[in-house]
């Protein structure tokens, strides 16, 4: 009995080594057994007597910094940390809400904020208000009682699925956010592997700037996740490099559009081919893209092919919270068919409250905000957001060009790969270009720092739309004086940082 046991476990490894040896090569498995034993070495080292307690002073220092930053404080603010012995009065309400809304931050209003804000206008706010509040108690896990909530999901999910060209058996569902639609992806896939092929250790296989969701579905399901570089100049997946990671393990591709890092779309039609020739799910994270991707060709922008027109895309997320303008906590997950949607199912039948169902993660749900994303969309409208197509991509264009051609510029930063849609990457050969990032916060601009390579990035929104000229022309400043501190250090004997 020990043989065989012992000869099961050689033979289960020697696979695992042998699929492993395929999927990266030699110099991979080299390099990734040398990031282990290396991420191994440095954890020992920081668990080490003499280090572990100045590693815990400086994260305690770290933190302390950030609750500094990050946590309101100083005269005037009143932190509530137990409830009132009495109800405030709607004036004491109001007033406090008012003063929470005035606090000190980074001006979204006026267009300083990259992505996070994805704002359709006053006066849509005003109707999603009239909406959220129409719907204040509706929680759609009660159809019966709330079928108005039930009849909004519904055409919401059926008017993104005709948004992607969605075939006649297609279905979906709303969640709260991009996040969700990609981990109710990833389980649907998980348990279609499971239910049809009966994996037991999925695998799946994703782009290294694919969205951190896709790691967080991995680190909750127990899936695998196998990264696939995106090298430069292009920064798309490198469909070779996926085909060799395909093995009996794998439950699921996946690809942007466009990824959050560089706003690159993808090669989604080689990953659907490759997906249909090894009969596996591919799902299109297409959160970012969201209402831009459909109108871009209708809007006469570039494109390329990312929707349920290519045949082996089985599933796409779209967050209508980001350029569909719906208020925060709205995305969408679109199956080709009804039957990928009910791998993410749960029933328990048997439960003594009665039989219990739910759609995805969450039980009850706010019908207020599915009524206020229904109210967006049917308030914007197709001619509404080919509109805001061509002005955010429009913008985006015109970020591009000036990194690419404006005299202060050009030499100095550089836009990372051929960036279609709203976001615009860039780094520099020059600069340190954290040192560029910093001196954008310092002039009050809230951009994103990139890493693995280094780099940042502008998400334009409608705001930005207005402050685009501003945004170029501090840009411009920041860099000049990036390239004087340079010189400085390089004629004090300090050596120069970027570069």
């Amino acid at each position: 009995l020990r043989n065989i046991l012992f000869l099961l476990f050689l033979l289960r490894w020697t696979r695992k080594a042998a699929l492993q040896l395929r999927g990266r090569g030699l110099f991979g498995t080299f390099f990734d057994a040398y990031k282990f034993l290396r991420r191994s070495a440095y954890s020992i080292f920081l668990r080490s007597p003499g280090v572990r307690s100045r590693v815990a002073n400086q994260v305690s220092e770290a933190v302390a910094k950030l609750q500094l930053k990050l946590v309101p404080q100083g005269p005037g603010v009143s932190r509530y940390l137990t409830l009132p012995k009495e109800g405030w009065t709607e004036e004491q309400v109001r007033a406090e809400l008012g003063r929470l809304g005035e606090m000190e931050h980074t001006r979204w209003e006026d267009g300083r904020v990259s992505g996070a804000v994805y704002h359709g206008g006053n006066e849509l706010v005003k109707v999603q208000s009239e909406a959220f509040e129409r719907f204040m108690v509706a929680n759609p896990i009660h159809p019966d009682v709330f079928p108005g909530v039930r009849k909004m999901e519904a055409e919401i999910v059926a008017m993104v699925l005709a948004l992607f060209n969605a075939p006649p058996e297609a279905a979906g569902v709303a969640t709260s956010g991009g996040t969700e639609s990609i981990l109710m992806a990833c389980l649907s896939a998980r348990q279609k592997a499971y239910t049809e092929r009966g994996v037991t250790e999925p695998e799946m296989i994703i782009p290294e700037t694919a969205h951190a969701a896709f790691h967080k579905a991995g680190a909750y399901f127990k899936i695998k996740v196998h990264l696939v570089s995106c090298p430069p100049p292009a920064y798309a997946v490198s469909i070779k490099a996926v085909s060799r990671l395909i093995n009996s393990n794998t439950i699921l591709l996946v690809g942007s559009a466009p990824n959050f890092p560089h706003g690159i779309i993808d090669d989604i039609a080689a990953l659907s081919r490759l997906a249909l020739r090894r009969r596996l799910p591919l799902h299109v994270d297409c959160c970012l893209g969201s209402f831009l991707m459909p109108f871009l060709s209708r809007a006469g922008f570039p494109t390329q092919p990312f929707d349920f027109t290519l045949k082996g895309v089985t599933s796409i997320s779209c967050d209508t919270h980001k350029y569909g303008f719906a208020p925060k906590g709205n995305s969408t997950l679109l199956y080709r068919t009804a039957a990928l949607r009910t791998y993410q199912y749960f029933i328990s039948p048997d439960w003594s409250g009665g039989v219990y169902g739910s759609i995805g993660i969450a039980g009850s749900r706010p019908g207020a905000l599915i009524a206020s994303c229904w109210a967006s969309i049917m308030s914007v409208g197709e001619k509404g957001y080919m509109d805001a197509c061509h002005s955010i991509v429009g913008t985006a264009k015109k970020l591009e060009a000036a990194i690419r051609e404006h005299p202060a510029l050009k030499d100095d930063l550089r836009v990372m790969g051929k960036p279609l849609v709203s976001v615009v990457a860039f780094d520099s050969p020059t600069l340190n270009i954290y040192d560029v990032a910093d001196s954008m916060s310092e002039k009050g601009w809230h951009l994103n720092a990139l890493q693995n390579p280094p780099g940042m990035h502008v998400a334009i929104t409608m705001p930005i739309v207005k402050a685009v000229n501003q945004l170029i022309e501090d840009l411009a400043a920041v860099v000049e004086d990036e390239k004087e501190k340079e010189r400085v250090r390089v004629v004090e004997g300090k050596g120069k940082k970027g570069g």
